[in-house]
């Protein structure tokens, strides 16, 4: 660092040490961790403990952007708490479940009192007197009951604030954002426009009244205990997408990710050019690591999931064992709605069984493939110097089958691993349990999922009896033709050749549009 750089992390330093609570900072810098890191720690944690603090340290010991002079971007958001906030999310998963996710369940219901804004990292603490200090101005103020007024559009439903008491709120904001640009030297811009607590945003139009329907049984006059929070957020991954592991997953090449269930991934869209078809590219934020991942072992989050919860002025002379509880809630979840009652969750599953009862379409997604395990060198590592195949670990099939150009053809079609194949044989055995009839199959053309319909027929033991109908217009098309290479299906010859029982009668009745030319299926067999 710079003598000018530490010399002002001394100074903060010996401010900090000088107050009355014990600075967090000690414990860190008797660890032997910079002064300069240890305050970027405190600051993606929300300056909880110096336990938490020093995990993030730990787990960023790779991080390139560790020493990065790069800080967090905060905001202060006006949220409720009580019977309205158990109102308001009851109506975020009804609406999700009636009309498809919209662009307000990628945040918890709030009032938004300031644009986002960036703090140093040394300079936080003095965001959290700046609040105290704005609440304690505006606290006797602060209306009781914040009236609230339903209004809705084509692309919009919320609740507006009304008259005086958003006077009143404004006030508070633009005290905080005052006192944070003396205290903590930010540019903070205020909310001075119509409040509002948004319900739903950028939703289908033809959504717009069962939304209405849904926002009418919330009463905005339940009781309720607002509270002023202060969250942050990495501003390098605004405009990203934010996934949420699901599975474990262990790298098998340098430039992959370790995954744990519940890590979060930064994926910017517009940087896949170099993943392999069902694989991404992304940055942890729980390391700060970049690396390959595979994209079926995680799902979308909300964009709040990985906002940090720094600090919270509660409106209210008395305290409130609801929202105590609430908040709570609120700080585990960032204000998520809470699961669905054991009790709802058997009546969908009872509602799903009697719906299997009758005729259905059962839609399966393949097993696990070798790429996804091995990595996209994975044909690098089973093939010999002339081409030809071996099993170099036990999660590699025992043999592939054989294509008229040779192994090459796998690169862009691989086959299921062994446990992919063990899936296939226990999706085929508890559809069999579970007493379903299987009278017709379609698949995808991709060999993956050929083998996945075939292991389950087999489980059925109709893999003679029932032919397999190959579908060209279920493969993902638009995995390729988002990359470099058409991938090389395997033809209907090589597929009976290899032990498929396809039909060859069967005449797709969708037509797959590629390079601009809509083409069809040929007679012969080839794709």
């Amino acid at each position: 660092m710079a003598a000018g750089e530490t010399q002002l992390y001394a100074k903060v330093f010996n401010k900090l040490k000088g107050r009355s609570t014990p600075s967090l900072l000690d414990p860190l810098l008797g660890m032997g961790f910079p002064a300069h890191t240890a305050l970027k720690a405190l600051a993606a944690t929300g300056r909880k403990t110096a336990e938490e603090a020093s995990n993030w340290l730990h787990c960023h010991c790779n991080d390139p952007s560790l020493d990065d002079p790069i800080p967090q971007e905060y905001a202060l958001f006006l949220c409720p708490t009580g019977p309205l906030l158990d109102k308001l999310q009851d109506f975020w998963r009804e609406s999700r479940r009636q009309c498809a996710k919209n662009r307000a369940h990628e945040v918890f219901p709030h009032i938004t009192l300031c644009d986002f804004f960036t703090c140093e990292d040394q300079k936080v603490e003095y965001l959290y007197e700046a609040l105290k200090r704005a609440g304690d101005r505006t606290l006797r103020a602060f209306p009781s009951a914040v009236p609230l007024v339903l209004h809705s559009s084509v692309s919009y439903l919320g609740f507006f604030v009304d008259d005086s008491p958003a006077d009143i709120i404004r006030e508070f904001a633009v005290m905080f954002a005052t006192e944070a640009s003396v205290l903590a030297d930010c540019t903070v811009k205020p909310c001075t426009k119509q409040l509002h607590l948004t319900l739903a945003h950028k939703f289908y139009p033809h959504h717009q009244r069962t939304l209405e329907q849904l926002a009418r049984a919330i009463n905005p006059s339940h009781s309720c205990q607002w509270t002023a929070t202060l969250y942050s957020r990495d501003m390098r991954f605004v405009h990203y997408q934010t996934l949420r592991v699901l599975f474990q997953y262990k790298p098998q090449n340098v430039d992959e990710l370790t995954l744990s269930p519940g890590d979060y991934i930064f994926v910017d869209p517009t940087q896949q050019e170099e993943a392999s078809e069902g694989w991404v590219i992304g940055i942890s934020q729980r390391t700060g690591c970049r690396g390959f991942l595979p994209e079926n072992y995680t799902e979308r989050a909300s964009e709040c999931d990985t906002w940090v919860r720094h600090r919270t002025y509660t409106f209210s002379v008395t305290p409130d064992l609801n929202s105590r509880k609430d908040g709570e809630a609120s700080s585990r979840r960032n204000g998520e709605p809470n699961p669905p009652s054991s009790s709802r969750s058997l009546s969908s599953l009872q509602s799903l069984q009697a719906t299997i009862v009758r005729r259905s379409v059962l839609v399966v997604r393949h097993g696990e493939r070798v790429d996804q395990i091995f990595g996209k060198s994975w044909l690098q590592q089973c093939t010999t110097p002339d081409g030809r195949y071996y099993r170099p670990d036990l999660n590699f099939p025992r043999s592939l089958p054989k294509r008229s150009r040779g192994i090459k053809d796998f690169e862009n079609d691989p086959p299921l691993s062994s446990c992919g194949i063990f899936q296939s044989r226990m999706a085929g055995e508890a559809l069999l349990d579970s007493g379903i009839r299987i009278t017709s199959v379609f698949s995808s053309p991709a060999l993956r999922c050929l083998q996945t319909a075939k292991h389950i027929l087999g489980e059925f033991k109709l893999e003679k009896k029932v032919k397999i109908r190959v579908e060209p217009g279920i493969f993902e098309w638009t995995k390729w033709e988002a990359g470099k290479t058409t991938p090389t299906l395997m033809t209907l010859e090589e597929m009976k050749e290899a032990d498929f029982n396809v039909s060859l009668d069967y005449r797709s009745h969708l037509w797959v549009c590629a390079s601009a030319k809509k083409t069809k299926r040929k007679e012969n067999g080839s794709w």
